[in-house]
């Protein structure tokens, strides 16, 4: 971990965002990266095909290097680590481990070194929507979130907010993504593979309505912004060169789409007829579930990043090409 050159720090760097994110590096000519994350048995080794960076490094072994200053001096780190359920052998304390604390050691260790900070925290944090969706810095305090992972993000940027740490790090807030290298995230994967996954066993989708009582969404119908996993990389590796933006920054399309949508454009880019069945939201996660969700943009886009956001459609049919090659039979 010993080099001339700082390095750029990506925890979870071989995850669903951390692959894209060192792919837009690679692509800057950056690949003096250190990666903190553990592979395990559920494949995530792929995701790293292609890329170049320095090393890897297990997250535990990182964190024993913080505690004993025996960590090097990074020119950035991009937090992007934490535990998203639902995920059998995790439960809150872990939760809380992971998303509160060890990110709290790891921005206060980058600070303390002088380097820039990009958390990734969660539009889960919103909660219910009942205080919009505006990530103003100020109204941290005002939000509930409806269950334990979104409880933790939320931990970090309060306590980012109240230590003053946040008028000097980026927190970014990405709202539903999607795209290529989230295979090994199993039922915690994008609704976007997940049905792809119903359509592969079955021919047919399974969406849940909301409650009927449920006056959190204008209709019957879940909705939510989905935002391409190359779009967040893209304001990532923004803000990693504008570091003059600090603060909590929403990241999504500032639209969205009901789940019927999603599940017609998945049906036509495979070229199939939608089936599609409508279910209650089983009453255990009625009170957890964000039904309506849609990213208020405006401050993203202050920090001059301009790009096109991809239209849904084009998304999902792109999304759909790589899913088709990984799941096509041997030859």
């Amino acid at each position: 971990m010993s080099v001339a050159k700082k390095q750029i720090l990506v925890t979870g760097g071989a995850g669903f965002l951390g692959r894209n994110l060192v792919a837009a590096l690679n692509e800057l000519g950056e690949e003096n990266i250190l990666l903190v994350d553990r592979l395990g048995d559920s494949g995530k080794w792929r995701n790293l095909v292609g890329l170049r960076f320095d090393d890897l490094i297990d997250p535990a072994e990182f964190r024993r290097r913080l505690r004993e200053d025996r960590a090097p001096s990074p020119s950035t780190v991009f937090d992007l680590a934490g535990i998203e359920p639902p995920a059998d052998a995790v439960d809150d304390d872990a939760l809380l481990d992971a998303n509160y604390r060890c990110a709290r050691e790891t921005c206060e260790w980058c600070l303390k070194q002088g380097g820039r900070f990009i958390h990734t925290s969660s539009a889960s944090t919103y909660g219910d929507g009942s205080h919009g969706w505006f990530d103003r810095d100020e109204l941290l305090g005002d939000l509930v979130p409806l269950e334990a992972h979104a409880y933790t993000k939320h931990l970090f940027d309060l306590w980012a907010a109240q230590s003053g740490a946040l008028a000097k790090i980026a927190v970014v807030k990405p709202f539903s993504v999607y795209g290529p290298g989230e295979a090994h995230k199993g039922a915690a994967a994008s609704l976007l593979l997940r049905l792809h996954q119903q359509i592969q066993a079955t021919g047919e989708v399974v969406l849940h309505r909301t409650h009927p009582q449920d006056t959190r969404a204008a209709s019957q119908e879940q909705s939510h912004d989905f935002v391409h996993v190359r779009d967040v990389a893209a304001f990532l590796v923004h803000l990693f060169e504008h570091p003059e933006h600090v603060g909590v920054h929403n990241c999504g399309t500032g639209e969205s789409h009901p789940f019927t949508m999603v599940a017609e454009h998945l049906f036509a880019a495979f070229e199939l007829s939608p089936k599609i069945n409508y279910v209650d939201t089983p009453v255990p996660l009625r009170a957890s579930t964000q039904d309506f969700t849609r990213a208020e943009t405006t401050r993203m886009r202050s920090t001059g990043f301009d790009r096109t956001m991809t239209p849904l459609a084009d998304g999902i049919a792109d999304y759909a090409g790589t899913l088709a090659v990984a799941h096509s039979p041997a030859v």
